[in-house]
């Protein structure tokens, strides 16, 4: 029994599929009717009309209705899109069982408490026939799928067959008089709608439930008794075929499976039980702890079933659905009512290979279910769930494809899981022993190999490796060489599709899919609301995959998207192309052309293959909110550019990709406020002072103008816009105008005809303009207003624009591949080449200066330096007004030419470092801090950078000089290099010099020596960390210094750890047991003499003033074998020994065993004893417990524990 969905409520007692839409409807005995969505789990609508129980519900099969009725004596009809109840039918005089919709007429069929059956029409809202005969509770009714019958079940231990023939024949043509006649005298006296056709008797109590088949002449009856009865019928009459008992307790519902040969029951003792109608046997029985169930319903067009019970209900399947297959190449091997069929993809040629021979199974879930296939070998593996888990081995013979005629005996053995590992070698899944058993095609075991996780399932991973399966992880393990090649923590993977290089690996759960490569390093994780049901690969790296109803794709970098909706679950097989080969549930071939156009549009773009954008810009219908969405979201506005035709949409990515041309002529088509507003910020951020002025205006932002006239000093405008304040009588704007322009007289005027006279005074005076002064002073009379003595004032004068420069380079826009890209339709091939290298717009720093006349401006700036040079101040270049004689076309490269051109110029001396180089400390010389920080990552796994920001900028200021040639130019660097003397080749570069070295390190090694040494630990440890944190950027010249800076590292480390434990242990003062262990630990360090035995004196009093005898003897011990110089220390231990000898007992016990060899974890401090697990920091070697595998290393703070590295790379000699 697969579980599909479950749901927790009060008593279900009424259950029906919709039969399009994945919906449920449970009626629940608290009166409340739920409708469920059990596909996505989740409840889309209640219906709380009733009073009381609700016993009976049921779907229209095409209308949007559904009936129910309940112990309120009511049948309400309801509208599920309207959400209400349209109306309600009464006329029962007692509960209500059932109900059902007629699957072709307008009709209801209702049993009731009230021992009557009755018809009901829900068009016209009237009952049209009332059935009696039962005199008891009738308990069931419902119509039969073809025939005009109704079957009924009723506590007074009958079963009735009735026949409404004649009242469909009424329904359907009540036309000619005489018939009329006739029908009104069976209106009046009584009618004969509907006959009793069959009474069925044979059970000894009430009869609960009864049902037809849906094809057969057969009806099924569960009663009080606990047996279930089958019946058969004929024209004339019905008798008892069978009994089917097992039932504990009374049956509450049974039903024939539409798609089996099988009866499901359900029974207050909690079970289902599902027999087998030919054989007439229980197949399998199902049972829950405390619930008794009470009804089931089955999907009218899949194989699913629902049961309601005391607490909620299931939905469930019987048996999976999913055929078994294995891919091979360019052929397909499946599994399908028992035959082996082959399926070649290119052809889409089907035939039979061999009969796959079942014996007569006596449970359900006996199909196969995985197949694997060993293409030189022709065999084939077929593993299913008989006896236990066991598979079988076919060896498939060359001339039988086609005819599918032969019969072998395969080989067999037990294991639920079974696979090819190599050509003619299968793995199977021991579980009991967590083994592998390695077999030949004889079926011999040729080798066993435990496995390193308690695995319940082993996929292929590649020849001679398992991918194995545990509850929340997997690992791919090597059976040769025993060891575990990846592992990756999961939820629990259901299927492993492998990609067609083996490079990358699809992990599909219920609901997650999880992209690995085939180390199982993670890529990127899906989740999935609907269950995922298949995948498979196509030839671009995309994974494509199938949940229950949509077909959807997975790019590399996790981004996915729904390529098109399903109306029935398919299993993928193969992608080519726009072809997608799947299985469907039948176990049918089906090819599915799709349309791959966005996938490969995202994937172009992730892949920077811009040339496959572009073509595809150009030719295909790629539009819609989702796309431009995307690319905004990606940070490719300017792509996204191309697709809009929306003025205000076009505007918005005009400004997000600096276009600014785009955005005014979108500015201009929208004319609002807020649009010339954000272009003029926009525009401003670019230096486009131009279109900046241009937005100013529009928005007649006049101080914004004012201020941007001042800044480019044009004193022009300014005057202007004085003016301007003045007719517009803006007093404030007067007088900051005045002050840009710096006109004192000006602002002395705006002062007094504003009426402030003591301001324009003191203005006056302080300018020096004594005339206007005297006169102000006369009309101040008395209130003349004192000025400070003895401080000389400073005057609020702007400095003199020395130049009136345009636009300036601010911000460098980075010309997009796509600009142009998309003008230049005929742009060559070799182009496109060349730009679908760069980097989105690295290789192209083009600065749109409007008036550069000459040379590429693309070779001007692919020097890096030059190009920062330019925010400095750069080229300022104004449009020269010249006669129109002067417009000649731009001369061609190779003709002689009066016009300077500027020489191409060389490669950035940090450039050529960074070629030369794998060491780290030259990248962060040059500059290039993001490729140094790669090669740390890569050589040492080191990802904490922020420990390494002073050294990376002393490194880089430190192989650079700085000349400054004259006040308006730019400053000039120069590249400092390594090893430069007078006789060296001027067109050779040298390596950077490098402001760190050896001899450096080995002063702050000695100093920290004698900090440790005088117990200043924390400046010691201080030295100590930051000479690790140096070694990574050092360089030495010979093998001989490499090995000194490998022994270098190996020593600090020792002395990082010990004093941080040192540390630790002066602050744990309160716990003397933690105390004593870390003075212990720190013993164990491997420290210079004379520290060791300070670290040995140390321990050796903490443990005896903590009465640990016996250890702190041990230490006294170790003290006296190293020979101590100080007189005192060794006085010292001997006092201690004896006193210990006399009674070597400890008070408390320890964790530290100094017999056991162990290494200290770096993080929690803790023994680590020889033969132990642990794991490493990939720098500075510091040991770990394999809890902290990922977490920053607490020694060097640099590094990640437990990452891949290639190691220390710091000298050019480890390269050649």
């Amino acid at each position: 029994m697969l579980t599909k969905f479950e749901t927790k409520s009060n008593r279900v007692k009424g259950l029906s599929f919709h039969t399009k839409r994945p919906w449920i409807l449970a009626s629940l005995h608290s009166g409340v009717i739920q409708l469920w969505d059990y596909r996505m789990g989740t409840l889309i609508d209640r219906f709380d009309e009733h009073d009381g129980p609700v016993r009976g519900v049921h779907f229209h099969k095409s209308q949007p209705l559904f009936v129910s009725g309940g112990d309120d004596y009511k049948i309400k009809v309801w509208n599920y899109k309207l959400h209400r109840c349209l109306f309600t039918l009464l006329g029962h005089l007692d509960y209500i069982r059932t109900v059902q919709f007629h699957h072709e007429y307008p009709w209801i069929v209702s049993a009731s408490d009230d021992q009557t059956i009755r018809i009901w029409n829900w068009q016209s809202r009237t009952c049209i026939s009332v059935l009696t005969g039962h005199n008891h509770y009738v308990m069931c009714a419902s119509f039969h799928p073809k025939e005009d019958l109704v079957v009924s079940a009723s506590l007074d231990q009958t079963v009735r067959v009735w026949d409404i023939g004649a009242l469909r024949k009424k329904t359907v043509s009540p036309a000619d008089d005489i018939l009329r006649l006739s029908q009104m005298n069976t209106d009046l006296f009584g009618g004969v709608d509907a006959v009793v056709k069959y009474v069925l008797e044979g059970h000894d109590r009430g009869v609960n439930w009864a049902a037809f088949h849906p094809t057969l002449p057969l009806i099924v009856s569960g009663a009080d008794d606990r047996q279930v009865k089958l019946w058969r019928m004929n024209d004339t009459k019905a008798w008892e075929v069978d009994t089917l008992r097992g039932h504990m307790n009374n049956v509450s519902c049974v039903m024939f499976h539409a798609k089996q040969d099988i009866i499901v029951s359900n029974s207050e003792d909690k079970s289902i039980r599902v027999w087998d109608v030919t054989k007439r046997t229980g197949v399998q029985t199902f049972r829950r702890e405390h619930d008794r169930f009470w009804i089931l319903a089955s999907h009218p067009e899949m194989n699913l079933l629902a049961a309601g019970h005391d607490s909620g209900m299931i939905v469930f399947k019987l048996e999976r659905e999913r055929p078994a297959f294995a891919v091979s190449g360019d052929s397909l091997f499946y599994a399908k009512d028992r035959f082996l069929r082959f399926y070649e993809f290119s052809t889409q040629r089907d035939t039979q290979v061999i009969p796959i021979r079942r014996p007569g199974s006596t449970s359900l879930n006996q199909s196969p279910r995985t197949l694997s296939y060993s293409p030189t070998e022709n065999a084939v593996l077929i593993c299913s769930d008989v006896d236990g888990g066991s598979y079988e081995l076919y060896v498939i013979p060359k001339d039988s494809i086609g005819r599918g005629d032969s019969v072998q005996e395969a080989k067999r053995g037990p294991g639920g899981s079974a696979i090819f590992v190599a050509r003619n070698r299968f793995a199977v899944l021991d579980k009991s022993n967590n083994q592998v058993l390695v077999k030949n095609l004889k079926n011999e075991v040729v080798k066993k190999s435990g496995l390193p996780i308690a695995t319940d399932a082993i996929f292929y991973a590649g020849t001679g490796n398992l991918l194995c399966r545990a509850e929340d992880r997997v690992v791919v393990f090597d059976l040769q060489q025993r060891l575990v090649l990846g592992e990756l923590q999961t939820p629990f993977v259901k299927y492993v599709v492998w990609s067609s290089d083996m490079e990358s690996v699809a992990l599909l759960s219920k609901h997650a899919i999880i992209i690995a490569s085939k180390k199982l390093v993670h890529q990127c994780t899906l989740h999935e609301t609907i269950r995922v049901k298949s995948g498979a690969w196509d030839d671009n790296g995309v994974f494509i995959y199938t949940t229950l109803n949509h077909l959807k794709y997975c790019l590399p970098n996790g981004d996915s998207g729904i390529i098109r909706t399903l109306d029935v679950p398919i299993y993928l097989t193969k992608v080519s192309g726009n072809t997608i080969f799947c299985l469907d549930r039948d176990g049918k071939n089906k090819a599915i052309v799709i349309d791959a156009t966005e996938y490969i549009f995202k994937l172009s773009l992730l892949k920077k293959r811009y040339d496959h954008v572009m073509s595809m810009i150009r030719n295909s219908q790629l539009c819609g909110q989702a796309m431009i969405a995307y690319l905004q979201q990606k940070g490719f506005p300017e792509v996204a550019l191309h697709f809009v035709k929306d003025e205000r949409t076009r505007f918005n990515l005009a400004l997000e990709s600096g276009n600014i041309q785009i955005a005014v002529a979108s500015a201009k088509e929208i004319d609002e406020k807020d649009q010339w507003y954000r272009l003029g910020v926009e525009a401003l951020r670019q230096g486009n002072s131009g279109i900046v002025e241009y937005a100013y205006q529009r928005t007649k932002n006049f101080e914004r103008l004012s201020f941007l006239y001042l800044i480019t000093g044009n004193i022009e405008k300014l005057s202007k816009m004085l003016k301007i304040a003045e007719v517009k009588n803006d007093v404030m704007g007067q007088f900051h105008n005045a002050l840009y322009l710096g006109d004192v007289r000006e602002r002395v005027k705006i002062l007094e005809n504003a009426g402030h006279l003591p301001l324009a005074y003191i203005t006056a005076s302080v300018h020096g303009l004594q005339d206007v002064a005297e006169r102000l002073a006369t009309e101040l009379g008395d209130n003349v207003p004192s000025l400070p003595e003895g401080k000389v004032p400073s005057l609020l004068m702007p400095p003199a624009p020395v130049m009136c420069a345009g636009d300036w380079p601010l911000l460098r826009v980075m010309r997009g591949i796509f600009e142009g890209g998309l003008d230049n339709m005929a742009r060559g091939a070799a182009d496109e080449e060349e730009a679908a290298d760069g980097d989105w717009g690295e290789e192209l720093d083009i600065v749109d200066v409007d008036g550069l006349q000459n040379g590429n401006v693309t070779a001007i700036l692919e020097d890096g330096e030059v190009a920062e040079e330019n925010e400095e101040g750069g080229w300022d270049l104004e449009d020269l007004e010249l006669p129109p004689e002067a417009d000649t076309p731009r001369a061609s490269v190779s003709a002689r030419s009066s016009v300077f051109v500027a020489p191409t110029p060389g490669m950035a001396v940090s450039q050529i470092w960074t070629q030369r180089s794998s060491l780290a400390a030259e990248h962060a010389a040059a500059g290039n801090f993001d490729t140094a920080m790669r090669l740390l990552n890569r050589q040492l796994g080191i990802r904490n950078f922020a420990l390494l920001k002073s050294i990376f900028l002393d490194l880089h200021t430190g192989s650079h000089t700085y000349l400054r040639a004259f006040s308006s130019a730019p400053v000039i660097s120069l590249a400092v290099e390594r090893g430069w003397n007078e006789s060296s080749s001027p067109n050779v570069r040298r390596p950077p010099a490098l402001v760190t070295n050896l001899s450096q390190l080995g002063e702050k090694i000695q100093a920290g020596y004698k900090a440790t040494t005088s117990g200043r630990f924390t400046e010691a440890l201080r030295l100590f960390l930051s000479i690790l944190h140096t070694i990574p950027l050092i360089v030495v010249e010979s093998r001989r210094e490499v090995d000194d800076v490998k022994g270098l590292i190996i020593t600090v480390k020792e002395y990082v750890l010990g004093l941080k434990m040192e540390l630790r242990r002066r602050e744990n003062r309160d716990n003397t047991v933690r105390q004593q262990e870390l003075a212990a630990y720190f013993t164990h360090c491997n420290l210079q003499m004379p520290h060791l035995r300070l670290a040995l004196q140390n321990a050796m009093n903490v443990c005896f003033k903590g009465k640990n005898y016996a250890t702190a003897g041990n230490f006294a011990r170790r003290l006296l074998e190293t020979n101590p110089i100080v007189e005192s220390q060794a006085k010292q231990a001997r006092q201690v020994l004896q006193a210990t000898e006399r009674n070597p007992t400890d008070a408390s016990e320890l964790n530290y065993d100094f017999r056991n060899p162990f290494v200290i974890c770096g993080a929690t401090y803790v023994p680590i004893y020889r033969g132990q697990k642990d794991v490493s920091c990939p720098y500075c070697s510091s040991r770990f417990v394999p809890p902290q595998e990922g977490q920053l290393c607490s020694v060097c703070d640099l590094a990640l524990v437990g990452a891949d590295a290639s190691g220390l790379l710091c000298s050019p000699s480890q390269i050649r």
